[in-house]
């Protein structure tokens, strides 16, 4: 059977309402390489989800060779093509992919913002790091975004992961205290002690956790009153942290 053949073939298999079969398909079809990569990019916009999702798996199995179609695909498709294709590069994790994707951060739709995120969570190169610094204003965005920078590290991302700290969003806060510790940047330390004081338990928690990682005994005088804090959870880090900085209560 010439592959043109067998690419409609399993094409059709990807719509079955079986999942195993559409499975089989995928794998088929990611076999078959590259003249199986216009089609599968041509359902990226099928009405149904499964559809797509299943072209996306049949894309990343053919590997490589996908890369640039991909890239294209991003830059130039409809919604849900942009959607796909950076949700493919993300599962290959190559980054080649990183520019397209940093642009597609600014995309007019926000499950392509989305899934442009998560490809470069998934990539996980510095490179991106001011792109994603300057998705933290976009409300659609910046929970995810503050959970990738935490991920990826990168001094860089200090500033505007103290500015999150301080701002009125609750999760973004609660990532944003403990990126500052892994980040390991001394700036964090002045806001961290503020947030020690933070209405939400998990916030306080992380901030805690990151001041010991900074390992400044300055910090022990401003963790002292956690000990007594509404929370446990809170409490036992504390206790945890006061330890590593050398603390001893008084007898």
């Amino acid at each position: 059977m010439a592959d043109s053949d067998r690419v409609e073939q399993l094409l059709s298999s990807l719509r079955d309402d079986n999942e195993g079969l559409r499975n089989h398909a995928a794998t088929g079809l990611g076999q078959i390489g590259e003249a199986a990569i216009p089609k599968l990019i041509e359902l990226f916009e099928d009405d149904d989800l499964v559809i797509r999702e299943a072209a996306t798996s049949a894309v990343v199995q053919v590997g490589e060779s996908a890369i640039d179609p991909l890239i294209e695909a991003l830059e130039e498709g409809e919604w849900a093509v942009r959607e796909q294709a950076a949700s493919a590069l993300g599962k290959l994790k190559t980054s080649k992919a990183e520019d397209s994707l940093a642009k597609a951060l600014k995309d007019k739709d926000g499950g392509v913002r989305t899934a442009a995120v998560w490809a470069l969570e998934r990539i996980g190169d510095a490179r991106a790091v001011p792109a994603l610094i300057a998705c933290l204003m976009d409300t659609m965005l910046r929970e995810d975004v503050a959970r990738v920078l935490k991920k990826i590290g990168d001094e860089r991302a200090t500033d505007a992961l103290i500015e999150g700290l301080q701002g009125s969003n609750w999760i973004v806060r609660r990532h944003a205290a403990e990126a500052l510790g892994k980040i390991g940047d001394v700036k964090g330390y002045a806001p961290l002690v503020e947030a020690l004081s933070d209405e939400d338990w998990l916030v306080r928690r992380n901030a805690v956790e990151s001041l010991a990682r900074l390992g400044d005994t300055r910090a022990i005088e401003s963790v002292v009153p956690l000990l007594e804090d509404e929370n446990e959870m809170v409490r036992d880090t504390a206790e945890g942290v006061l330890a590593s900085l050398g603390w001893k209560p008084e007898t």
